[in-house]
């Protein structure tokens, strides 16, 4: 069991390792020769390791969940988090492309304009930055002058509408959501019987907006 849990654990770390060297861009990417090496190197790293029985199964599954845990924690540390999961890498700075970075990392000219058309920022111009972070996404920052315009930068007073907390949902009333907003049910039927219904069974949908108590009603016609 011992040289089980070795091999185990061993041959996980090694795993991350060998994924951590694809890159991020392979995360990213993900074309069908990053998921075949991802796949292929799962495939040896863990079939060497002969599972005897259901008890040493769930060991082993104990334990990776337990080694998972630890490598989460020791995340949160920046000189683990580098190791692991690396950097953000900048990509295009103030309009202008940087070769290198995308040497470094593996990530191709043609997946970032592709990314950057996805965007709805085609030209490379218009960008401020564009970071590969270090799970593979891509975060493209506009300049400035081609942000959406949002009520905030019109200085315009938004009215808060409250949010829709469902209250029936197919027949059935939610307790647990009436308590969010301090109700119960014994005021969610009389609302239902202002508004003329009775019978709970035919409402699909009901909410109730957290701000004026307002009820929304969607029924089985």
């Amino acid at each position: 069991m011992i040289l089980f849990l070795g091999e185990l654990i061993l041959l996980f770390i090694i795993f991350i390792i060998s994924v951590r060297f694809l890159g991020k861009a392979a995360l990213a990417q993900l074309t069908a020769f990053d998921f075949g090496a991802i796949i292929f190197l799962a495939y040896l790293a863990f079939a060497p390791i002969e599972v005897k029985g259901p008890i040493q199964g769930m060991v082993g599954m104990l334990v990776i969940t337990l080694l998972h845990f630890l490598i989460s924690k020791l995340n949160l540390y920046k000189w683990f988090n580098h190791i692991i999961s690396g950097e953000p890498t900048i990509l295009i700075k103030h309009g202008k492309l940087i070769p290198n970075n995308l040497k470094r990392t593996r990530y191709s000219l043609m997946e970032l304009l592709s990314t950057i058309r996805a965007a709805g920022v085609p030209d490379i111009e218009d960008i401020e930055y564009a970071i590969l972070e270090p799970n593979g996404e891509i975060t493209i920052l506009p300049q400035v002058d081609l942000i959406p315009v949002t009520p905030r930068l019109l200085k315009i007073d938004m009215e808060y509408k409250g949010l829709p907390i469902a209250v029936i949902l197919e027949g059935k009333i939610q307790h647990k959501n009436l308590k969010l907003i301090h109700k119960d049910e014994t005021w969610l039927l009389s609302e239902l019987e202002k508004k003329g219904y009775k019978e709970i069974k035919n409402i699909v949908y009901a909410s109730v907006r957290d701000t004026n108590h307002s009820l929304n009603i969607y029924f089985d016609k």
